[in-house]
């Protein structure tokens, strides 16, 4: 498994299982596991955002993403799609 440290998302690549799991939102702690398809539809579907957003943790806990931090939170994703091979 190999860690990777984003500006807004963390957490590990599982080489074998090839799924990111975001251990950090922000600063909250989470854990999703993330397929190849649902990294790139995120990133798809953040890249033309222009206004903040509101990400929902658990079901139940609201997190505002400002327009800068949803242009982090797609880099995020783009860097960690580059790294992890199966991702790109």
């Amino acid at each position: 498994m190999s860690w990777i440290e984003g500006r807004i998302i963390s957490g590990e690549y599982d080489h074998e299982m090839n799924v990111f799991t975001i251990q950090k939102l922000k600063q909250f702690s989470v854990q999703s596991i993330l397929h190849p398809h649902q990294m790139q539809h995120l990133s798809n579907y953040y890249q033309n955002e222009d206004k903040e957003q509101i990400v929902i943790l658990y079901d139940q806990m609201p997190v505002r993403l400002s327009q800068e931090e949803i242009k982090q939170f797609v880099a995020d994703l783009d860097e960690i799609q580059s790294r992890c091979k199966g991702f790109s």
